[in-house]
């Protein structure tokens, strides 16, 4: 348990953690015993660990429920333009720690817990995971909807409560093993349902043609249920909500069903309906073009929609008369994530045209300005073409306004080129080729009216490349938002103890302000800052060591290079390429076992999307190299490998902190910006990576010079398509890449199946649009550089400092300033609404009424 804090580290940890006053230890203990007793009805002699979590959780959301209310009063009374984030995915992860800290009750909270005679980690592991995203695109939204609340925007998430969120991952006998993530079996403290919310979404059906225009009718109805969870600001008393949909079958079952006396059947029925929330799709950077996915993307967006129209009219400035919608895209904006909630875009066409009888042109102009479109990825295997016939069916009146949509586009287009029947036929919405499929990164580019991408590197690949003729037709359409993180959560939550050293040096103003950081170059030099950031890094790595030692039974020697290769297993971010390296490490210590040795811990860890064969075998290689070299005595302490189980959010939060080498070497080209090399960086791990995604700017704001750049350029891999990649060449003249990739092939790290990694073997050789041998001379080079400043720890140590200087740029907050001014149309502010305890003005009883949670 740990001990209280004493005065002196108090005084300290003011700043950053919150005040400890001695009414509000008091006035949190109450609450947490009331709630012991009156929520979960149990005392201290019969509760849980789990009970405890309870507890504590729903004492800190009382202290959010009071700015929640309060903020969507101030929203209703000054009537702001509303940001809508569409999102398949919120990889949220844990709540209690977060919400302390945003609202300065961490240390208080600390203090009462200690007092209860409770351990305040102990508790914090008892929550789960809100795992509802695969990776980067998901963690993102997270973080921007933190990022929205702290810049004072009325922001809004919309999503789906999935009832089973990203897979966890067990390694079985090397193998990953996926089991169901129940995370809602022990319910959810963050979240309120809103039954008196619930929406018809429809599905199926026909479309009958009548004077009065198009009808969709004979549709089966699923209704969407919303579930609130509050998103605090940090330290300005906003409190957004993010709502997520659950799927509810209505109460009218087919009646079909009960005219033969089969209710039991009826009941049962019901649950065909409600599968659509049930589980998240665990594909990264993968298409499924499955018709329950399609289900998900269009009920999102449908009941996402009827909820933004009914806010808007019900909006003070809108209640009295009828409604204009000309001011539509001045009162909302909608960002979506991704292609996946492009259904939006003929939803909301359909309101307009069918329901509010707008006519099309006006409703399409009104939707373009609404509209805004965020690209992820240029890997053609990622990108969302749905087939005709799914549409017809499912969908028949969203096809019939994407056909027109496209005719009107293309009327646009041959108008411009005449001749040109090859543009026509690339930038059409539908694909011929294969199918007759919609592509819906051109329906989101064409309705929209800005597109990005989320580093410039990427943003300028969509421009030149993947969305080239749409780039020449409005190329002041087109934009870069390089992503972010919050630091709130990837600094001061993971790792306070450097979070306090910064505060400490420049003062706490650079949570809110991340390009402060840049201060901390004044203190390169400085002796006293050099040793108390190396200990704080060994300190997170001793923690750290501890984890994995209980975990994986391996003994850790902290003192070594802690190097961590953290996020999806996929072919592009090259996990084959590091493990490479590790066997060639482990054949030189063999070699020659006398020789010096950087010593180095590598842990890899991700998840595999369950139906992709390859990264489920690299996977498998690297615990099969893994077994190898663990239990070499040869090797001993010098060289160990870990791979990290069910890598995840919390997972997260323990490893980036104690990382000395982040790897970040996926092919030039393929990262869209990657948001891990940037928590990396600001929790002070030096890089070694590929000039690609965010890399690129992270060497321009922290110079070239201290981070560990190798391998191909954009411009040299697009070279080599040309010419045509040969892996064999290299095989040939590499001595070490010859004998690791033998190895592997002869069945050295598993004798038991010799053949195991065949397919692993011919992928590199024959078909590895990834190029791993290309750059494997360039990397290895690159890890000896690596090696030799790890050994002189106080110019390793002056490097960090640089890296965490420079990494002010990659905060969220900047990322969604950006979007709000050159996007949304709107202002950030850091205007702090009056905290619940205070007085407000009010200037009608029943505006408050109408306005809590509209």
């Amino acid at each position: 348990m740990a001990a209280p804090l004493t005065d002196q580290e108090k005084r300290k940890q003011i700043s950053i953690r919150g005040i400890v006053g001695v009414e509000n230890v008091a006035e949190l203990k109450k609450g947490f015993n009331r709630h012991l007793h009156f929520t979960l009805v149990k005392d201290r002699n019969v509760a849980t660990p789990r009970d405890y979590y309870f507890a504590l959780a729903h004492t800190v959301r009382d202290h959010l429920v009071g700015r929640w209310i309060r903020t969507q009063q101030f929203y209703y009374e000054t009537d702001p333009k509303r940001v809508y984030y569409l999102s398949l995915e919120f990889y949220m992860g844990r709540t209690l720690q977060n919400t302390m800290i945003n609202l300065g009750l961490q240390n208080a909270c600390d203090e009462a817990i200690y007092q209860l005679g409770l351990d305040m980690e102990d508790l914090e592991e008892m929550e789960e995971d809100a795992g509802l995203g695969n990776g980067g695109l998901g963690r993102l939204a997270a973080c921007f909807l933190d990022s929205m609340a702290t810049l004072g925007l009325a922001a809004y998430g919309y999503g789906i409560r999935y009832e089973y969120g990203i897979f966890n991952q067990k390694i079985k006998n090397g193998w990953q093993v996926e089991e169901a993530d129940d995370w809602l079996r022990h319910g959810n403290p963050w979240e309120k349902a809103r039954p008196e919310y619930m929406l018809p979404v429809h599905f199926y059906g026909r479309v009958e043609e009548s004077k009065e225009g198009a009808k969709w009718v004979d549709t089966q109805v699923v209704l969407a249920m919303p579930y609130d969870t509050p998103i605090p600001g940090y330290m300005n008393n906003t409190v957004n909500t993010m709502r997520l949909w659950s799927a509810r079958a209505p109460n009218d079952f087919n009646l079909m069903d009960f005219n033969v006396g089969d209710y039991i059947q009826a009941v049962l029925d019901r649950n065909l309906a409600e599968n659509i929330s049930r589980v998240l799709y665990p594909n990264d950077n993968f298409f499924e073009g499955k018709e329950l996915r399609l289900k998900q993307e269009y009920f999102v967006v449908a009941a996402t929609l009827q909820d933004i129209m009914r806010r808007f009219k019900n909006s003070k400035k809108g209640s009295s008369g009828p409604v204009s919608f000309d001011s539509f895209p001045e009162k909302v904006a909608i960002q979506l994530n991704d292609t996946h909630p492009a259904m939006a875009i003929p939803e909301l066409m359909r309101v307009f045209v069918d329901i509010e009888k707008l006519d099309w042109d006006t409703a399409w102009a009104i939707t373009k300005r609404t509209f805004a479109y965020t690209n992820h990825t240029v890997l053609p295997e990622a990108l969302e073409r749905w087939p005709i016939g799914l549409l017809e069916t499912l969908l028949p009146r969203h096809l019939q306004i994407i056909y027109r949509i496209n005719q009107g586009h293309l009327d646009e287009i041959s108008a411009l080129f005449p001749e040109d029947m090859d543009r026509i036929r690339r930038m059409s919405l539908i694909e011929e080729d294969g199918g007759k499929r919609v592509n819906m990164a051109h329906l989101c580019i064409v309705g929209s009216h800005a597109v990005n991408g989320v580093a410039e590197i990427h943003s300028n690949i969509i421009k030149t490349d993947v969305f080239r003729d749409f780039s020449e037709l409005e190329p002041e359409k087109f934009q870069n938002k390089t992503n972010g993180i919050t630091p709130r959560r990837w600094l001061l939550l993971c790792n306070p103890g450097l979070a306090e050293l910064i505060a400490e040096a420049i003062g706490e103003e650079y949570v809110k302000d991340l390009s402060q950081l840049q201060k901390l170059n004044e203190l390169v030099d400085d002796d006293t800052f050099i040793r108390d950031v190396s200990k704080v890094k060994q300190d997170n790595k001793e923690k750290f060591s501890q984890y994995l030692e209980k975990e994986y039974m391996v003994e850790i020697n902290p003192s070594s290079m802690f190097d961590v290769h953290v996020k999806r297993i996929h072919e592009y971010k090259r996990q084959l390429l590091n493990c490479l390296h590790i066997v060639t490490m482990y054949n030189r210590i063999r070699k020659n076992p006398k020789a010096p040795f950087v010593p180095r811990t590598v842990i890899i860890g991700g998840k595999a999307a369950p139906g992709y064969h390859m990264a489920k075998m690299i996977i498998k290689l690297i615990t099969a190299v893994g077994e190898v070299v663990n239990k070499d005595p040869v090797v001993g302490s010098k060289l160990k490998v870990i791979y990290l189980e069910n890598y995840r959010v919390s997972l997260a939060e323990k490893v980036i902190p104690a990382t000395d080498l982040s790897e970040q070497i996926s092919t030039a080209g393929t990262e869209a910006s990657g948001t891990g090399n940037m928590k990396f960086m600001l929790n002070g791990a030096l890089t070694i990576g590929t000039m690609d995604g965010a890399n690129v700017e992270m060497a321009e704001e922290a110079g070239e010079e201290n981070m560990f750049i190798f391998g191909m350029r954009v411009e040299d891999v697009a070279e080599m398509d040309v010419q045509g990649y040969d892996a064999m060449t290299y095989y040939q003249k590499i001595p070490e890449l010859k004998q690791a990739i033998d190895q592997i092939n002869s069945g050295f790290f598993c004798p038991k199946q010799p053949e195991l990694f065949k397919d692993v073997t011919n992928m590199l050789f024959n078909h590895d649009r990834f190029k791993v041998f290309a750059d494997y001379e360039d990397y290895i080079t690159c890890q000896e550089k690596v090696n030799e400043l790890y050994q002189n720890p106080r110019e390793w140590t002056k490097m960090v400092i640089k890296n965490i200087a420079a990494s002010g740029k990659f905060s969220s907050d900047r990322t969604i300033t950006d979007y709000a001014t050159e996007v949304w149309g709107v202002e950030p502010t850091d205007l702090k609404i009056p905290p619940p305890n205070e007085p407000r003005k009010i200037s009608k009883c029943n505006s408050i009424k109408r306005s809590s949670f509209m």
